[in-house]
């Protein structure tokens, strides 16, 4: 549908700004009559670190 009506870019933004707010990155890869590749990529350190502080202890 986005190929169709040209879409609005709103998507990347959405991606952009999650991925700021998480230390992410963001890889693309084009080639053109192909198509297009994007790969986030978060931190496993941040995710793994408040877990570990959530943790209780019983």
């Amino acid at each position: 549908r986005s190929r169709e009506l040209g879409g609005t870019g709103l998507g990347l933004a959405i991606v952009k700004h999650v991925l700021s707010r998480m230390d992410g990155e963001l890889s693309i890869s084009s080639r053109p009559g192909l198509g297009s590749a994007f790969v986030c990529r978060f931190p496993t350190s941040s995710v793994s670190q408040n877990a570990t502080e959530n943790k209780q202890v019983s």
